[in-house]
């Protein structure tokens, strides 16, 4: 079951990833977001908490590439 709240983001493709971090964490206060980099291996669980953010590296410092989503 989802948690109330956003459940994705589009219009933060091609943000800093830092600053998707705060808007995705104020919008939906329920959920923790997670960088992860472009073409990385991630785990398949479904986590209605998490926020998966796919960015140009893996810390936070590059831009948004993909719509981030619960999951």
């Amino acid at each position: 079951m989802l948690h109330a709240g956003k459940q994705a983001w589009p219009e933060l493709v091609g943000e800093k990833a830092e600053i998707a971090k705060e808007i995705i964490e104020r919008e939906n206060p329920s959920v923790r977001v997670r960088f992860i980099q472009q073409g990385k291996f991630r785990i398949l669980d479904f986590r209605c908490n998490r926020v998966w953010v796919w960015t140009t590296d893996e810390h936070g410092s590059g831009f948004v590439v993909e719509v981030p989503r619960v999951g």
